[in-house]
């Protein structure tokens, strides 16, 4: 095997093995490799917004399964949705593996597919491309805005602002609520 096509799905994974044929091994990330670190110190807003990631512990065989494959290829293709998610699913791979000096001198590309068909997919794989940063840079900034306002108004709002029941219209007047 010469190349690692890195997809979401084990079942994009199969078909599209199919279609690539010898030279590639296809395997999938199962979504998200890692995640904000939980609660306290996910983002730094005093450290430039600094983002601590942290790997997921289910998605963990994944990672090592990608990494035990990386190993024989020459290069990597990170095929994750064409979407914001997918973009920062191929994002997080290629930053775990970069930081785990996994990457050395191996290709590096991006492929998105529109559609799981042969020719799609053998399209997409003829015009790789790198990484989008504006789709990263959108995702990061959505995951910090979700923690810092989110994650700390959440409870305060919840705490302020409690859920109601709704105020059905009743016969019986022992089933009124205040409304």
């Amino acid at each position: 095997m010469n190349n690692l096509v890195i997809v979401e799905s084990p079942s994009k994974a199969k078909t599209i093995e199919k279609y690539l044929g010898p030279g590639f091994k296809v395997l999938a990330s199962y979504g998200h490799i890692r995640d904000l670190r939980p609660k306290t110190g996910a983002v730094e807003p005093d450290k430039d917004f600094f983002m601590n990631y942290e790997i997921i512990e289910k998605n963990l065989k994944h990672l090592d399964t990608i990494i035990k494959a990386l190993k024989k290829a020459d290069t990597l293709y990170l095929a994750s949705d064409p979407d914001r998610e997918g973009e920062a699913i191929s994002w997080h791979i290629y930053e775990e593996l970069k930081n785990r000096d996994l990457i050395g001198n191996k290709a590096i590309e991006r492929v998105v597919f529109y559609e799981i068909t042969k020719s799609a997919v053998q399209k997409a794989m003829a015009e790789p491309r790198g990484l989008a940063d504006g789709l990263v840079n959108a995702y990061q900034a959505r995951r910090a805005l979700d923690y810092l306002v989110g994650f700390n108004l959440s409870p305060l709002l919840w705490k302020k602002l409690r859920p109601r029941t709704l105020c059905w219209p009743s016969s019986e007047p022992s089933t009124q609520n205040d409304c």
